[in-house]
């Protein structure tokens, strides 16, 4: 196995040779990196697309609450990300609590994310008194556009590199050691991101799982499921978790995977009992 991969190493692309940089504007006081660029298209396009979905007919929320919902998730994703991170992958930054907030060294975790989101979505529901879980299938529809830009900057980085290998397209990353790797970042960005949102835009434009609640959260809650699990098999752990992996059989993102796989199967299969005559917030169309 290691002759094959240091004779595939010979004709694996290198990274260095991408010419590819983390930071996309460097002013010498002021240096602007991708990973935070990801962060801000993610939310701006995500926004974008969240009003076009709230200007069908039957939306659960009106363009006000759109607005609202660009600071609760926004507060969601930096708070729930970086806290989940800290806690299931690096609790050693607990030792220096002031480490917590150095956002800029990097260091989230989507499913911490989702889950911050999520607190967002349930405390906006309430405040106005909405249907806190149609508003989670609108807003499912928009996170893969985070998860494919996201998943970009983490290539763009060079980080969560995928694990050795001698296929065609393998890279050898500056941080991954002597032999080619799998670029599991951009498996997941095509996947997490691209199939994922063409999974949830088909069944929001051309069915009516939109007007089931739950429907659309349980296929995304399946789907990215799926993917980050079937992906971890590929992907390198986390260095300071490899021995969880090997005690457990499995990564810690894989683990995480488990209770949204379940989840979503649960909502795609009772998302149909819920199902009830949708009056508009936004408009003046009820759907039957």
């Amino acid at each position: 196995m290691i002759l094959d991969l240091a004779a595939a190493a010979s004709g694996a692309i290198r990274f260095e040779d991408l010419g590819l940089d983390p930071v996309a504007l460097n002013l010498g006081f002021f240096a602007l990196k991708w990973y935070s660029l990801a962060y801000l298209a993610g939310i701006l396009i995500g926004y974008w697309y969240l009003l076009k979905l709230v200007a069908q007919p039957g939306s659960p929320m009106a363009r006000r609450h759109a607005d609202d919902m660009i600071f609760y998730a926004t507060l969601g994703i930096i708070l729930g990300g970086r806290l989940a991170y800290v806690i299931f992958y690096k609790p050693d930054i607990l030792l220096h609590p002031l480490d917590i907030f150095k956002l800029w060294e990097g260091g989230m975790s989507f499913h911490g994310g989702a889950i911050g989101v999520s607190l967002g979505i349930l405390y906006m529901a309430w405040k106005e008194k909405l249907n806190w879980l149609r508003i989670h299938d609108y807003v499912a529809c928009v996170v893969p556009f985070g998860l494919f830009f996201g998943r970009l900057a983490n290539f763009v980085n060079g980080e969560l590199w995928g694990k050795e290998t001698d296929v065609p397209w393998a890279i050898i990353f500056p941080t991954g050691g002597p032999f080619p790797r799998h670029p599991s970042q951009l498996y997941e960005a095509a996947l997490e991101g691209v199939l994922l949102f063409l999974i949830l835009a088909y069944a929001f434009w051309r069915t009516k799982a939109r007007y089931e609640p739950g429907k659309l959260v349980g296929l995304f809650l399946l789907g990215y499921g799926v993917f980050r699990f079937g992906v971890e098999y590929v992907r390198e752990a986390d260095a300071q978790l490899m021995e969880f992996a090997d005690r457990t059989g499995l990564h810690m993102g894989q683990w995480l995977c488990v209770p949204m796989i379940v989840g979503g199967l649960y909502l795609i299969a009772t998302a149909k009992r819920r199902r009830q005559r949708v009056e508009s917030v936004a408009g003046g169309q009820s759907v039957a």
